[in-house]
Protein backbone atom coordinates (compact mmCIF):
# COMPACT_ATOMS: atom_id res chain seq x y z
CA UNK A 1 0.00 0.00 0.00
CA UNK A 2 1.29 3.48 -1.01
CA UNK A 3 1.66 5.80 1.29
CA UNK A 4 2.28 9.29 0.81
CA UNK A 5 2.10 12.35 3.57
CA UNK A 6 -1.26 13.24 2.61
CA UNK A 7 -2.58 9.63 2.69
CA UNK A 8 -1.09 9.18 5.95
CA UNK A 9 -2.79 11.98 7.82
CA UNK A 10 -5.92 10.46 6.45
CA UNK A 11 -5.66 7.16 7.19
CA UNK A 12 -4.61 8.30 10.84
CA UNK A 13 -7.76 10.25 10.84
CA UNK A 14 -9.48 7.15 9.75
CA UNK A 15 -8.06 4.55 11.61
CA UNK A 16 -8.85 7.07 14.86
CA UNK A 17 -12.50 7.18 14.11
CA UNK A 18 -12.53 3.13 13.51
CA UNK A 19 -10.58 3.17 16.94
CA UNK A 20 -13.01 4.81 19.11
CA UNK A 21 -15.74 3.44 17.10
CA UNK A 22 -15.16 0.49 18.80
CA UNK A 23 -14.24 1.34 22.34
CA UNK A 24 -17.21 2.88 21.90
CA UNK A 25 -18.84 -0.63 20.83
CA UNK A 26 -16.98 -2.48 23.58
CA UNK A 27 -18.35 -0.03 26.15
CA UNK A 28 -21.98 -0.58 25.40
CA UNK A 29 -21.03 -4.58 26.16
CA UNK A 30 -19.76 -3.73 30.03
CA UNK A 31 -15.97 -3.95 29.11
CA UNK A 32 -14.34 -0.93 30.28
CA UNK A 33 -12.11 -0.25 26.89
CA UNK A 34 -9.26 2.22 26.16
CA UNK A 35 -8.53 2.78 22.41
CA UNK A 36 -4.76 3.63 21.91
CA UNK A 37 -2.46 4.14 19.00
CA UNK A 38 0.81 2.83 18.35
CA UNK A 39 2.29 5.68 19.06
CA UNK A 40 1.32 5.87 22.40
CA UNK A 41 3.98 5.02 25.38
CA UNK A 42 6.12 3.87 22.09
CA UNK A 43 4.10 0.99 21.85
CA UNK A 44 5.34 0.03 18.21
CA UNK A 45 8.35 1.68 17.26
CA UNK A 46 9.33 1.27 13.13
CA UNK A 47 11.54 1.77 10.24
CA UNK A 48 10.19 2.32 6.32
CA UNK A 49 9.25 -0.77 4.59
CA UNK A 50 10.34 -1.36 1.07
CA UNK A 51 8.47 -3.06 -1.52
CA UNK A 52 10.68 -4.89 -4.02
CA UNK A 53 13.17 -2.23 -3.25
CA UNK A 54 10.70 0.38 -4.03
CA UNK A 55 10.12 3.66 -1.68
CA UNK A 56 5.92 3.17 -0.88
CA UNK A 57 6.00 6.27 1.27
CA UNK A 58 4.97 6.19 5.14
CA UNK A 59 4.81 1.91 5.80
CA UNK A 60 6.22 0.89 8.85
CA UNK A 61 7.75 -1.85 9.29
CA UNK A 62 7.65 -2.55 13.53
CA UNK A 63 11.31 -3.08 14.70
CA UNK A 64 10.56 -2.68 18.55
CA UNK A 65 6.96 -3.36 20.96
CA UNK A 66 6.83 -1.66 24.18
CA UNK A 67 3.96 -3.34 26.22
CA UNK A 68 4.30 -1.34 29.20
CA UNK A 69 1.16 0.88 28.37
CA UNK A 70 -0.29 -2.22 27.38
CA UNK A 71 0.42 -3.74 30.89
CA UNK A 72 -0.30 -0.98 32.71
CA UNK A 73 -3.95 -0.63 31.24
CA UNK A 74 -4.76 -4.43 31.81
CA UNK A 75 -3.65 -4.18 35.53
CA UNK A 76 -6.34 -1.65 36.04
CA UNK A 77 -8.83 -3.62 34.60
CA UNK A 78 -9.03 -1.62 30.98
CA UNK A 79 -9.18 -3.56 27.63
CA UNK A 80 -6.65 -1.62 25.56
CA UNK A 81 -7.85 -1.07 21.46
CA UNK A 82 -4.70 -0.22 19.64
CA UNK A 83 -4.67 1.78 16.25
CA UNK A 84 -1.88 0.18 13.77
CA UNK A 85 -0.15 3.44 13.55
CA UNK A 86 3.69 3.49 14.52
CA UNK A 87 6.30 6.26 14.71
CA UNK A 88 10.20 5.78 13.59
CA UNK A 89 13.18 7.27 14.99
CA UNK A 90 12.26 10.55 13.48
CA UNK A 91 8.76 10.44 15.10
CA UNK A 92 7.27 10.55 11.98
CA UNK A 93 3.85 8.47 11.88
CA UNK A 94 3.62 5.21 9.68
CA UNK A 95 0.90 3.23 8.69
CA UNK A 96 1.41 -0.88 9.96
CA UNK A 97 -0.55 -3.63 8.48
CA UNK A 98 -2.85 -4.28 11.58
CA UNK A 99 -1.42 -8.27 10.98
CA UNK A 100 1.94 -7.75 11.40
CA UNK A 101 1.00 -5.40 14.41
CA UNK A 102 -1.39 -7.98 16.31
CA UNK A 103 1.32 -10.65 15.51
CA UNK A 104 3.95 -8.02 17.12
CA UNK A 105 2.08 -7.53 20.20
CA UNK A 106 1.09 -10.84 20.89
CA UNK A 107 4.94 -11.90 20.89
CA UNK A 108 5.93 -9.14 22.89
CA UNK A 109 2.98 -10.04 25.43
CA UNK A 110 4.07 -14.07 24.97
CA UNK A 111 0.43 -14.43 24.70
CA UNK A 112 -1.13 -18.16 24.86
CA UNK A 113 -3.54 -17.60 22.00
CA UNK A 114 -4.01 -15.27 19.33
CA UNK A 115 -6.83 -14.61 17.11
CA UNK A 116 -7.57 -13.25 13.47
CA UNK A 117 -11.06 -12.54 12.80
CA UNK A 118 -11.63 -12.33 9.09
CA UNK A 119 -14.27 -12.99 6.47
CA UNK A 120 -13.69 -16.31 5.74
CA UNK A 121 -14.32 -19.49 8.16
CA UNK A 122 -10.16 -20.46 7.99
CA UNK A 123 -7.95 -22.75 5.74
CA UNK A 124 -9.22 -25.26 3.46
CA UNK A 125 -7.10 -26.93 1.08
CA UNK A 126 -9.01 -26.01 -2.22
CA UNK A 127 -11.50 -23.17 -1.26
CA UNK A 128 -13.90 -24.22 -3.87
CA UNK A 129 -14.09 -27.80 -2.40
CA UNK A 130 -15.93 -26.86 1.36
CA UNK A 131 -15.29 -30.62 2.31
CA UNK A 132 -11.00 -29.79 2.29
CA UNK A 133 -11.93 -27.23 5.41
CA UNK A 134 -8.60 -27.79 7.61
CA UNK A 135 -9.11 -27.76 11.37
CA UNK A 136 -5.78 -27.84 12.85
CA UNK A 137 -2.37 -27.21 11.46
CA UNK A 138 0.85 -27.73 13.42
CA UNK A 139 3.90 -24.59 12.09
CA UNK A 140 5.51 -27.27 9.21
CA UNK A 141 2.26 -27.94 8.39
CA UNK A 142 1.50 -24.35 7.25
CA UNK A 143 4.47 -23.84 6.23
CA UNK A 144 4.54 -26.80 3.69
CA UNK A 145 1.25 -25.60 2.62
CA UNK A 146 2.07 -22.31 1.73
CA UNK A 147 5.46 -23.99 -0.10
CA UNK A 148 3.06 -26.15 -1.88
CA UNK A 149 0.96 -23.69 -3.27
CA UNK A 150 -2.34 -24.60 -1.52
CA UNK A 151 -2.63 -20.73 0.08
CA UNK A 152 -3.05 -18.30 -2.33
CA UNK A 153 -4.27 -14.35 -2.67
CA UNK A 154 -4.57 -12.97 1.16
CA UNK A 155 -4.17 -16.55 2.86
CA UNK A 156 -0.30 -16.20 2.22
CA UNK A 157 0.64 -13.08 4.35
CA UNK A 158 -2.30 -14.29 6.78
CA UNK A 159 -0.57 -17.97 7.47
CA UNK A 160 3.34 -15.85 7.52
CA UNK A 161 2.21 -14.18 10.02
CA UNK A 162 0.21 -16.76 12.03
CA UNK A 163 3.84 -18.91 11.58
CA UNK A 164 5.90 -15.61 12.46
CA UNK A 165 3.71 -15.37 15.74
CA UNK A 166 3.99 -19.00 16.76
CA UNK A 167 7.87 -18.82 16.13
CA UNK A 168 8.00 -15.60 18.62
CA UNK A 169 6.55 -18.07 21.18
CA UNK A 170 2.65 -17.04 20.67
CA UNK A 171 0.85 -21.01 21.50
CA UNK A 172 -2.41 -21.18 19.46
CA UNK A 173 -3.35 -18.78 16.30
CA UNK A 174 -6.43 -18.93 15.36
CA UNK A 175 -8.26 -18.15 11.99
CA UNK A 176 -11.52 -17.39 12.30
CA UNK A 177 -14.83 -15.86 10.43
CA UNK A 178 -15.58 -13.03 12.29
CA UNK A 179 -18.92 -12.57 10.66
CA UNK A 180 -19.93 -15.07 12.71
CA UNK A 181 -22.01 -14.15 16.18
CA UNK A 182 -20.46 -15.46 19.26
CA UNK A 183 -17.20 -17.11 16.63
CA UNK A 184 -14.45 -16.38 19.68
CA UNK A 185 -16.60 -18.49 22.18
CA UNK A 186 -17.45 -21.22 19.55
CA UNK A 187 -13.52 -21.66 18.65
CA UNK A 188 -12.59 -21.86 22.11
CA UNK A 189 -15.51 -23.30 24.28
CA UNK A 190 -16.43 -25.93 21.76
CA UNK A 191 -14.56 -29.17 21.70
CA UNK A 192 -13.29 -28.43 17.50
CA UNK A 193 -14.09 -24.80 17.74
CA UNK A 194 -15.01 -23.59 13.97
CA UNK A 195 -11.96 -22.10 11.98
CA UNK A 196 -8.62 -22.84 11.92
CA UNK A 197 -6.39 -23.41 15.05
CA UNK A 198 -2.38 -23.48 14.47
CA UNK A 199 -0.11 -24.44 16.92
CA UNK A 200 3.46 -25.07 17.91
CA UNK A 201 4.69 -28.09 16.34
CA UNK A 202 5.77 -29.85 20.16
CA UNK A 203 1.77 -29.50 21.11
CA UNK A 204 -0.93 -31.67 20.99
CA UNK A 205 -3.17 -31.18 18.34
Amino acid sequence: RVTDDATMEIAEMVLNRVNKGLVQKVESLGVHAVGISGKDGGLLKVKKRYSGGEDIGFVGEITEVNPKILMDLLEKDFLPIICPIGYDDHYDSYNINADDAACAVASALHANKLAFLTDTEGVYRDFSDKTSFIHSMQVHEAEEFIASGGASGGMIPKLQNCIAALRDGVARVHILDGRLPHSLLLEFFTNQGIGTVIINDEETK
